[in-house]
């Protein structure tokens, strides 16, 4: 398939399959005029780049974890930091859902004397002396 083929089988402009080439994630095979020419495999990497950019890859690690087959200890290695930068992202937004359907079902008209959010505030910036919002609010330390 062509390069407008395969960028647009997934909604991209084809200037970011030339970057993902130049970059090293992609090798395409060239026509005898020298164009690109794209095969199933590469629909699988180029999901496979999209499913690890969703994921918080960079394409830099993308390019590692999809061209160091030799060397599986890299992969791990990546990938488990990866999966623990998930983890606390997911971690985080449960917070965050927590105390916005708190806010939703909370009665108080003024959410800042809800004793239940003031809680979560606390919990997430600290005691005010080691809080960077305190001492940018103009704490006089």
């Amino acid at each position: 398939m062509t390069i407008g083929e395969l960028a647009g089988r997934f909604g991209l402009a084809p200037h970011v399959l030339r970057h993902w080439e130049a970059m090293g994630l992609l090798n395409p095979g060239r026509q005898p005029n020298g164009r690109r020419h794209y095969q199933r495999k590469h629909v699988d990497q180029v999901c496979l780049i999209l499913l690890g950019k969703e994921a918080g890859f960079t394409l830099s690690q993308l390019r590692e974890l999809l061209t160091n087959q030799d060397e599986p200890a890299v992969r791990r290695k990546l990938l488990t930091e990866q999966r623990n930068v998930l983890r606390q992202r997911i971690s985080d937004s449960r917070a965050s859902l927590a105390i916005i359907s708190h806010a939703l079902d909370c009665d108080h008209p003024d959410l800042t004397e809800c004793t239940e959010l003031v809680k979560w505030v606390n919990k997430a910036i600290g005691p005010p002396e080691h809080s960077l919002i305190f001492r940018a609010s103009g704490s006089s330390d």
